[in-house]
């Protein structure tokens, strides 16, 4: 008997594979990640952590969500390390644009109270919640190109510096009764996120310096995207570093962002160093 495949046959296995092939390419994916965390682990003797955000798609309709810290990252991050000996060193792999305070000071505490060393490791950026968890470490290692950002609270759309500025200016008179409960809720906020900021610093640094960097964070100095580089972190006094292990990047690079076209950013993914001379890739000459 002869068995032959017709084109609607070879249709539903084109469509099968084109089906499957996002959930292998993730489990793919998943497998180096867990790898690569496993070797490192073995050569720092730590238990490594990665709280990653990036911009992923809704189902098939392909709309865009943006991930921000909310509980259900806290209550996986503090059961690592429940799960992890008090006198282990703990690496936590930070690439976030923030989100919830509430969840990323529950990160921050639980941190702080580990008994064993904490870095944290920021290959690009840590803005707002992700910064608030950075200063619970031991030493925070940024790329040369990485930021931080300031934690001051926002209410909504507004920060709330802002609008105890705006209080501070204008006649009491002058301002209507929803603007002072705002204002009356940011000056808590501030307050609240300065002291939580200085105690997350004090077994760092004296009274005073932790009293300085908290007011510069939350004070409203900067807008809230503002970046933080290295060097403005080490001019604080952030307990910095700047030698961020080949592993860590090779590690992001392994946390692909959903991409639905064509990308916005592309080149050859090989190391080039040197003096540009000799042939290119495709045997050309190069100037």
């Amino acid at each position: 008997m002869t068995y032959g495949f017709s084109l609607w046959d070879i249709f539903w296995i084109f469509l099968l594979m084109a089906a499957l092939q996002p959930y292998l390419q993730r489990r793919y994916l998943e497998s180096q990640r867990q790898s690569l965390i496993a070797r490192i682990e073995r050569k720092r003797g730590s238990r490594v952590i990665l709280l990653v955000h990036r911009q992923e798609t809704m189902g098939l309709l392909g709309f865009p969500i943006m991930r921000y810290i909310n509980i259900e990252d806290s209550e996986e991050v503090i059961r690592a390390i429940h799960l992890t000996d008090k006198e282990m060193p703990l690496d936590l792999v930070l690439h976030t644009p923030g989100g919830l305070s509430l969840a990323a000071l529950q990160i921050a505490w639980a941190l702080k109270r580990h008994p064993g060393r904490v870095t944290v490791f920021v290959p690009h950026y840590a803005m707002s919640g992700g910064t608030l968890i950075a200063l619970a470490a031991d030493e925070i290692v940024m790329c040369e190109h990485a930021v931080l950002g300031p934690v001051d609270p926002q209410l909504g759309q507004y920060p709330a510096p802002s609008i105890l500025k705006l209080v501070q200016k204008k006649p009491l008179d002058k301002v209507d009764d929803e603007t002072l409960i705002l204002a009356d809720i940011a000056e808590k906020a501030v307050n609240q996120m300065r002291e939580a900021v200085k105690r997350l610093l004090l077994d760092k640094f004296p009274p005073e310096k932790a009293e300085e960097i908290a007011r510069t964070l939350t004070e409203g100095r900067w807008t809230h995207d503002h970046p933080i580089t290295y060097e403005d972190a080490k001019a604080m006094g952030l307990p910095v570093s700047n030698e961020m292990p080949e592993e860590v990047l090779h590690l992001m690079s392994l946390y692909k962002q959903p991409v639905r076209t064509t990308p916005t950013v592309e080149y050859l993914p090989v190391p080039h160093r040197g003096p540009r001379t000799g042939r290119g890739p495709s045997g050309v000459t190069l100037p």
